[in-house]
Protein backbone atom coordinates (compact mmCIF):
# COMPACT_ATOMS: atom_id res chain seq x y z
CA UNK A 1 0.00 0.00 0.00
CA UNK A 2 3.10 2.55 1.24
CA UNK A 3 4.29 1.05 -2.03
CA UNK A 4 1.68 1.80 -4.31
CA UNK A 5 1.06 5.58 -2.59
CA UNK A 6 4.98 6.48 -3.53
CA UNK A 7 4.32 5.24 -7.11
CA UNK A 8 1.25 7.74 -7.29
CA UNK A 9 2.90 11.07 -5.51
CA UNK A 10 5.93 10.36 -7.73
CA UNK A 11 4.05 10.10 -10.80
CA UNK A 12 2.47 13.49 -9.75
CA UNK A 13 5.26 15.10 -9.40
CA UNK A 14 6.82 13.93 -12.57
CA UNK A 15 4.30 14.17 -14.49
CA UNK A 16 4.24 17.36 -16.97
CA UNK A 17 3.05 20.51 -16.14
CA UNK A 18 3.00 19.10 -12.04
CA UNK A 19 6.59 19.75 -11.53
CA UNK A 20 7.36 22.40 -8.95
CA UNK A 21 9.55 25.43 -10.32
CA UNK A 22 13.25 24.98 -7.83
CA UNK A 23 14.89 28.15 -7.93
CA UNK A 24 18.19 26.38 -6.49
CA UNK A 25 19.67 25.14 -9.62
CA UNK A 26 19.87 28.59 -11.41
CA UNK A 27 21.10 30.27 -8.07
CA UNK A 28 24.14 28.24 -8.55
CA UNK A 29 24.52 28.89 -12.16
CA UNK A 30 23.98 32.80 -11.12
CA UNK A 31 27.52 33.37 -10.72
CA UNK A 32 29.04 32.19 -13.33
CA UNK A 33 26.07 33.58 -15.61
CA UNK A 34 26.94 37.01 -13.89
CA UNK A 35 30.80 36.74 -15.06
CA UNK A 36 30.03 35.51 -18.29
CA UNK A 37 27.84 37.95 -19.30
CA UNK A 38 30.28 40.84 -17.82
CA UNK A 39 33.47 39.60 -19.10
CA UNK A 40 32.32 37.70 -22.69
CA UNK A 41 28.99 38.06 -23.65
CA UNK A 42 28.63 42.47 -23.30
CA UNK A 43 32.57 42.89 -24.79
CA UNK A 44 31.25 40.70 -27.74
CA UNK A 45 28.39 42.27 -28.68
CA UNK A 46 30.01 45.53 -27.80
CA UNK A 47 32.54 44.60 -30.14
CA UNK A 48 30.24 43.30 -32.75
CA UNK A 49 28.66 46.91 -32.68
CA UNK A 50 31.58 49.03 -32.47
CA UNK A 51 32.64 47.23 -35.68
CA UNK A 52 29.84 48.48 -37.52
CA UNK A 53 30.99 52.42 -36.64
CA UNK A 54 33.30 54.69 -37.54
CA UNK A 55 34.52 55.04 -34.11
CA UNK A 56 37.15 56.27 -32.25
CA UNK A 57 37.44 56.05 -28.33
CA UNK A 58 38.60 59.46 -27.69
CA UNK A 59 35.42 60.91 -28.96
CA UNK A 60 32.89 58.24 -28.68
CA UNK A 61 30.12 61.09 -29.01
CA UNK A 62 31.19 61.35 -32.72
CA UNK A 63 31.00 57.68 -33.63
CA UNK A 64 29.08 57.05 -36.87
CA UNK A 65 27.38 54.49 -37.83
CA UNK A 66 28.82 52.37 -41.28
CA UNK A 67 26.88 49.26 -41.43
CA UNK A 68 29.81 46.66 -43.05
CA UNK A 69 32.42 49.10 -44.34
CA UNK A 70 34.71 48.07 -41.95
CA UNK A 71 34.57 44.49 -43.63
CA UNK A 72 34.36 45.40 -46.55
CA UNK A 73 37.32 47.75 -46.79
CA UNK A 74 39.54 44.64 -45.42
CA UNK A 75 38.69 43.05 -48.50
CA UNK A 76 39.27 45.95 -50.90
CA UNK A 77 43.02 46.14 -52.20
CA UNK A 78 42.80 50.19 -52.77
CA UNK A 79 41.94 50.76 -48.37
CA UNK A 80 43.83 51.96 -45.91
CA UNK A 81 43.49 48.94 -44.01
CA UNK A 82 43.90 46.13 -46.71
CA UNK A 83 47.95 45.79 -47.28
CA UNK A 84 48.70 46.38 -43.44
CA UNK A 85 46.00 43.56 -42.34
CA UNK A 86 46.86 41.16 -44.82
CA UNK A 87 50.58 41.24 -44.42
CA UNK A 88 50.16 40.81 -40.92
CA UNK A 89 47.65 38.04 -41.32
CA UNK A 90 50.18 36.28 -43.56
CA UNK A 91 52.65 36.83 -41.04
CA UNK A 92 50.86 35.17 -38.05
CA UNK A 93 49.86 32.24 -40.73
CA UNK A 94 53.75 31.97 -41.13
CA UNK A 95 54.06 31.45 -37.72
CA UNK A 96 51.71 28.79 -37.32
CA UNK A 97 52.93 27.06 -39.74
CA UNK A 98 56.47 27.04 -38.25
CA UNK A 99 55.52 26.62 -34.57
CA UNK A 100 52.48 24.29 -34.40
CA UNK A 101 54.44 21.37 -35.49
CA UNK A 102 57.79 21.87 -33.00
CA UNK A 103 54.81 22.46 -30.24
CA UNK A 104 53.30 18.79 -31.28
CA UNK A 105 56.61 16.96 -31.75
CA UNK A 106 58.62 17.93 -29.22
CA UNK A 107 55.86 17.56 -26.21
CA UNK A 108 55.20 14.40 -27.24
CA UNK A 109 58.88 12.78 -27.58
CA UNK A 110 59.48 14.27 -24.05
CA UNK A 111 56.30 13.13 -22.73
CA UNK A 112 57.51 9.47 -23.98
CA UNK A 113 61.18 9.97 -22.47
CA UNK A 114 59.38 10.94 -19.39
CA UNK A 115 56.73 8.29 -18.80
CA UNK A 116 59.97 5.53 -18.34
CA UNK A 117 60.53 4.95 -14.88
CA UNK A 118 63.64 6.47 -14.84
CA UNK A 119 65.44 7.92 -11.70
CA UNK A 120 65.12 11.69 -11.79
CA UNK A 121 62.50 12.13 -13.74
CA UNK A 122 60.00 14.21 -11.71
CA UNK A 123 62.79 16.50 -11.67
CA UNK A 124 63.12 16.94 -15.00
CA UNK A 125 59.18 16.98 -15.88
CA UNK A 126 59.13 19.85 -13.23
CA UNK A 127 62.15 21.32 -15.51
CA UNK A 128 60.75 21.24 -18.68
CA UNK A 129 57.42 22.63 -17.10
CA UNK A 130 58.86 25.94 -15.44
CA UNK A 131 59.34 28.02 -18.27
CA UNK A 132 55.59 28.19 -18.75
CA UNK A 133 55.30 29.78 -15.08
CA UNK A 134 57.02 33.00 -16.75
CA UNK A 135 55.02 36.00 -18.45
CA UNK A 136 55.62 36.93 -21.37
CA UNK A 137 57.31 40.09 -20.30
CA UNK A 138 60.49 37.79 -19.01
CA UNK A 139 60.27 35.18 -22.16
CA UNK A 140 60.40 38.16 -24.26
CA UNK A 141 63.15 40.36 -22.70
CA UNK A 142 65.48 36.98 -21.78
CA UNK A 143 65.56 35.91 -25.39
CA UNK A 144 65.97 39.46 -26.61
CA UNK A 145 68.86 39.22 -24.60
CA UNK A 146 70.06 35.93 -25.74
CA UNK A 147 69.53 36.61 -29.63
CA UNK A 148 70.88 40.23 -29.54
CA UNK A 149 73.55 40.85 -32.06
CA UNK A 150 75.42 43.12 -30.19
CA UNK A 151 76.61 41.66 -26.70
CA UNK A 152 73.70 38.91 -26.76
CA UNK A 153 74.85 35.31 -25.45
CA UNK A 154 74.57 33.61 -28.64
CA UNK A 155 76.65 35.75 -30.75
CA UNK A 156 79.20 35.90 -27.89
CA UNK A 157 79.75 32.41 -27.96
CA UNK A 158 79.60 31.81 -31.86
CA UNK A 159 82.41 34.81 -31.97
CA UNK A 160 84.17 32.79 -29.39
CA UNK A 161 84.08 29.97 -32.27
CA UNK A 162 84.99 31.94 -34.93
CA UNK A 163 81.36 31.49 -36.73
CA UNK A 164 79.33 33.73 -38.31
CA UNK A 165 77.16 36.30 -36.16
CA UNK A 166 73.55 36.54 -37.77
CA UNK A 167 71.68 39.53 -37.06
CA UNK A 168 69.19 37.57 -35.09
CA UNK A 169 66.11 40.32 -34.70
CA UNK A 170 66.75 42.51 -37.77
CA UNK A 171 66.87 40.07 -40.47
CA UNK A 172 65.14 37.33 -42.06
CA UNK A 173 64.92 34.48 -41.59
CA UNK A 174 66.26 34.62 -38.32
CA UNK A 175 63.85 37.37 -36.44
CA UNK A 176 61.49 34.09 -37.48
CA UNK A 177 63.69 31.53 -36.10
CA UNK A 178 64.45 33.58 -32.86
CA UNK A 179 60.64 34.06 -32.45
CA UNK A 180 59.98 30.20 -32.79
CA UNK A 181 62.84 29.13 -30.76
CA UNK A 182 61.75 31.42 -27.42
CA UNK A 183 57.38 30.19 -28.36
CA UNK A 184 58.46 26.67 -27.96
CA UNK A 185 60.71 26.88 -25.22
CA UNK A 186 57.92 28.88 -23.14
CA UNK A 187 55.16 26.47 -24.26
CA UNK A 188 56.10 23.22 -24.40
CA UNK A 189 56.37 22.20 -21.20
CA UNK A 190 52.34 22.55 -21.09
CA UNK A 191 51.79 20.05 -23.94
CA UNK A 192 54.36 18.06 -22.50
CA UNK A 193 52.34 17.71 -19.38
CA UNK A 194 49.22 16.61 -21.08
CA UNK A 195 50.36 14.50 -22.57
CA UNK A 196 52.36 12.67 -20.40
CA UNK A 197 48.79 12.76 -17.76
CA UNK A 198 47.37 10.87 -21.07
CA UNK A 199 50.46 8.63 -21.73
CA UNK A 200 49.69 7.40 -18.23
CA UNK A 201 46.20 6.69 -18.68
CA UNK A 202 47.16 4.15 -21.40
CA UNK A 203 46.85 0.66 -19.85
CA UNK A 204 50.11 -1.31 -19.51
CA UNK A 205 48.47 -4.54 -20.72
CA UNK A 206 48.05 -3.66 -24.30
CA UNK A 207 51.97 -3.04 -24.52
CA UNK A 208 52.57 -6.07 -23.04
CA UNK A 209 50.16 -8.10 -25.40
CA UNK A 210 52.19 -6.40 -28.21
CA UNK A 211 55.76 -7.13 -26.89
CA UNK A 212 54.35 -10.83 -26.73
CA UNK A 213 53.18 -10.86 -30.53
CA UNK A 214 56.89 -9.41 -31.21
CA UNK A 215 56.01 -5.69 -32.23
CA UNK A 216 58.82 -3.78 -32.10
CA UNK A 217 59.03 -0.54 -29.39
CA UNK A 218 58.11 1.81 -33.02
CA UNK A 219 55.44 -0.59 -33.98
CA UNK A 220 53.60 -0.19 -30.36
CA UNK A 221 53.87 3.45 -30.44
CA UNK A 222 52.52 3.70 -34.11
CA UNK A 223 49.51 1.42 -33.71
CA UNK A 224 49.08 1.85 -29.41
CA UNK A 225 50.34 4.99 -28.48
CA UNK A 226 49.32 7.15 -31.21
CA UNK A 227 45.71 6.00 -31.52
CA UNK A 228 45.09 6.26 -28.50
CA UNK A 229 46.70 10.06 -27.82
CA UNK A 230 44.30 10.97 -30.99
CA UNK A 231 41.78 12.99 -28.75
CA UNK A 232 44.60 14.57 -26.91
CA UNK A 233 46.38 15.14 -30.02
CA UNK A 234 42.92 17.00 -31.21
CA UNK A 235 43.25 19.02 -28.30
CA UNK A 236 46.69 20.03 -28.06
CA UNK A 237 46.92 20.94 -32.23
CA UNK A 238 43.74 22.81 -31.63
CA UNK A 239 45.06 25.05 -28.60
CA UNK A 240 48.44 25.48 -30.39
CA UNK A 241 46.84 26.86 -33.44
CA UNK A 242 44.73 29.06 -31.43
CA UNK A 243 47.73 30.13 -29.06
CA UNK A 244 49.77 31.10 -32.41
CA UNK A 245 47.41 33.10 -33.58
CA UNK A 246 47.40 35.27 -30.64
CA UNK A 247 50.91 36.08 -31.16
CA UNK A 248 52.06 39.34 -29.38
CA UNK A 249 53.96 39.79 -27.13
CA UNK A 250 57.34 37.69 -28.46
CA UNK A 251 57.60 40.47 -31.34
CA UNK A 252 56.24 43.05 -29.85
CA UNK A 253 59.15 42.66 -27.26
CA UNK A 254 62.23 40.98 -29.65
CA UNK A 255 61.66 42.74 -32.70
CA UNK A 256 59.21 45.47 -32.43
CA UNK A 257 57.85 43.91 -35.92
CA UNK A 258 61.21 44.37 -37.78
CA UNK A 259 62.92 44.01 -40.15
CA UNK A 260 60.64 46.76 -42.12
CA UNK A 261 59.17 45.38 -45.64
CA UNK A 262 59.69 46.98 -48.88
CA UNK A 263 55.84 47.71 -49.63
CA UNK A 264 55.27 48.47 -46.06
CA UNK A 265 54.77 46.79 -42.46
CA UNK A 266 56.87 44.92 -40.21
CA UNK A 267 58.00 41.18 -41.35
CA UNK A 268 57.56 39.88 -38.02
CA UNK A 269 54.37 42.26 -37.10
CA UNK A 270 51.39 39.54 -36.24
CA UNK A 271 47.94 40.37 -37.19
CA UNK A 272 47.40 40.78 -33.26
CA UNK A 273 49.74 43.73 -33.06
CA UNK A 274 48.75 45.28 -36.51
CA UNK A 275 45.03 45.24 -34.63
CA UNK A 276 46.44 46.91 -31.41
CA UNK A 277 47.95 49.15 -33.69
CA UNK A 278 45.03 49.84 -35.72
CA UNK A 279 42.92 50.46 -32.80
CA UNK A 280 45.14 52.14 -29.73
CA UNK A 281 47.36 53.69 -32.38
CA UNK A 282 46.02 54.95 -34.98
CA UNK A 283 42.48 55.09 -33.02
CA UNK A 284 40.12 53.27 -35.48
CA UNK A 285 38.42 50.99 -33.10
CA UNK A 286 35.67 50.14 -35.63
CA UNK A 287 38.58 48.77 -38.03
CA UNK A 288 40.27 47.10 -35.23
CA UNK A 289 37.05 45.29 -33.99
CA UNK A 290 35.86 43.80 -37.80
CA UNK A 291 39.45 42.67 -37.90
CA UNK A 292 39.34 40.90 -34.64
CA UNK A 293 36.13 39.14 -35.80
CA UNK A 294 37.60 38.37 -38.90
CA UNK A 295 40.62 36.44 -37.47
CA UNK A 296 38.12 35.22 -35.06
CA UNK A 297 36.59 33.07 -37.69
CA UNK A 298 39.56 32.15 -39.17
CA UNK A 299 40.62 30.23 -36.03
CA UNK A 300 36.86 28.76 -35.72
CA UNK A 301 37.43 27.75 -39.83
CA UNK A 302 40.93 26.49 -38.84
CA UNK A 303 39.41 24.34 -35.46
CA UNK A 304 36.49 22.85 -37.25
CA UNK A 305 38.64 21.70 -40.04
CA UNK A 306 41.52 20.13 -37.47
CA UNK A 307 38.29 18.51 -35.76
CA UNK A 308 37.52 16.74 -39.07
CA UNK A 309 40.99 15.93 -39.71
CA UNK A 310 41.63 14.20 -36.19
CA UNK A 311 38.20 12.49 -36.59
CA UNK A 312 37.97 9.16 -35.31
CA UNK A 313 37.31 6.42 -37.65
CA UNK A 314 35.46 3.72 -36.76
Amino acid sequence: MATAVTREETAVRTAPGKRRFSLTPYLFVLPHLIFFTVFLAYPFFNGLFISTQNYNFLRPDRAQFVGLQNYIDLFTPTSVEFQPFWISLGNTVLFVILSVPPLVVIPLGLAVLLNIKLPGRNFFRALYFAPWVLSIAVVGLLWWWIFQSQGGLINYYLGQLNLPQPQWLSTLPWAWIAIVVATVWWTLGFNMIILLASLQDIPEYLYEAGAIDGASPGQMFRSITLPLLRPVLLFIVTISIIASFNLFGQPFLMTGGGPALPQGGGATTPVMVEIYNEGFVRYNLGSAAAMSFLVALIMILVSFANAKIFQQRD
